[in-house]
């Protein structure tokens, strides 16, 4: 599960990876953390024209259907296992709205000390990352404005050497799906039936975490 992380600021990685520039709303918030309801950079691709495009989108999938956007306060992580079936993501899924979610950081709780520290996770490489991730529009019923929402996808991480010491030690260990940069072209494009091979624990990057505050002895 990631319920927060840190969007990147990298103009430079961004426009030499994508081709794409951040928009100025990022830039201007470079210290924020996102949230659910809240907006961050994602880029996706049409799969009318195959244009690559980069936009602000809020965290937490809203469906076509929803009556509002509260929703979005329960669909900032779709499970793999599920999502093609899950009234709130099959749409998506099925239509191929595949989003890359970018990212310097997310966070999550351990809880090794004997209670909740927060951690922070990012590429062993220094570089941002790029999370794979569902997108779709939303037309707000009392003002007819058009919304773009995105869900991070989420796997099993109970192979991990990272994310598996995280959350509670009851929970289910998972995490979210942070994609190899030579699998980036592969996802946007990918047809339905070939996504799932970019999502699997064998082709994450290499991750690293650190708390972020000193546990109480």
């Amino acid at each position: 599960m990631c319920a927060v992380y840190s969007p990147t600021v990298n103009q430079d990685w961004v426009q030499s990876t994508f081709g794409l520039v951040l928009p100025t709303a990022v830039l201007s918030t470079a210290a924020n953390e996102v949230y659910p309801g809240y907006q961050g950079p994602i880029v996706v691709r049409s799969q009318r024209d195959g244009r690559t495009a980069l936009g602000l989108a809020n965290f937490g999938l809203i469906p076509p259907w929803a009556r509002d956007n509260k929703i979005a306060r329960h669909t900032y992580n779709a499970r793999l296992e599920t999502v093609d079936s899950k009234p709130s993501y099959r749409d998506a899924w099925r239509d191929a709205h595949w989003a890359i979610v970018l990212a310097d950081a997310f966070y999550e709780p351990c809880y090794e000390t004997g209670r909740a520290v927060r951690w922070q996770i990012a590429l062993a490489n220094g570089e941002p990352m790029g999370i794979a991730g569902l997108w779709q529009r939303w037309r707000e019923p009392k003002t007819d404005q058009v919304v773009a929402s995105f869900t991070m996808l989420t796997i099993n991480a109970d192979g991990h050497p990272l994310m598996s010491r995280l959350h509670k030690p009851e929970d289910e260990k998972r995490t979210p799906v942070v994609l190899a940069q030579s699998s980036f072209e592969g996802w946007l494009s990918a047809q339905v039936q070939d996504a799932r091979q970019y999502l699997s624990l064998a082709q994450m990057p290499e991750l690293v975490g650190h708390p972020l505050e000193t546990p109480a002895k």
